[in-house]
């Protein structure tokens, strides 16, 4: 990883400020951006390590684009880069739909800004699909059975099924949790025979 800057608090602001004001789509586009900018490019943040960090910020309550910026913005600089994250983040929606909210009526009935929408929409489904594909090859990578079953049964249940994401997420955090202990019991086991 390179080192960063003592004080990288202006990089954070303004990489998260112009990820946000440029995704439309929710949180799961911004994800690839972020990995983009923090991993392949600034490589503050390895490839495991940021995947750890999608799945704290899926699971906690709230936006998941803010929950990883602040994930982000903490790992790197600390309270102060989570808050600096934060801002960075929300501005961009806030004055975007500040705008718009003063315009609604205008923008409402608007056959341009109708098609512009659907057409964003198809983007943001390709986005979306590339997510999904580099999440699961993080996956496949680790040459583990149980996260390709919890993955596998966890998309059954949800898609198939028609079981409420939350109770994927809780079975996933059981399951995750478990699997943690057994295998940190196991290796304080193989160092106590040494």
């Amino acid at each position: 990883m390179r080192q960063r800057t003592e004080k990288p608090y202006w990089t954070l602001f303004t990489s998260t400020f112009l990820l946000s004001a440029a995704t439309f789509g929710g949180g799961y586009v911004i994800i690839p951006l972020l990995k983009r900018k923090f991993v392949d490019e600034l490589h503050w943040i390895d490839e495991q390590e940021m995947l750890d960090m999608v799945a704290i910020a899926q699971s906690s309550p709230g936006p998941l684009a803010v929950n990883a910026a602040i994930i982000i913005g903490y790992r790197v600089a600390g309270i102060p880069g989570a808050l600096v994250t934060v801002l960075g983040t929300v501005l961009p929606p806030l004055i975007i739909i500040s705008v718009i909210s003063a315009f609604y009526a205008a923008f409402r009935d608007n056959r341009i800004v109708s098609l512009v929408l659907k057409g964003m929409q198809a983007g943001v489904a390709a986005v979306i699909a590339n997510v999904v594909i580099n999440m699961a090859a993080g996956v496949l990578r680790q040459k583990r059975v149980l996260p390709v079953c919890v993955m596998l049964g966890t998309f059954a249940a949800s898609a198939l099924l028609g079981v409420n994401v939350v109770l994927c997420i809780l079975a996933c955090a059981v399951i995750g949790m478990a699997d943690t202990l057994i295998r940190s019991h196991k290796a304080g086991k193989g160092g106590a025979d040494a």
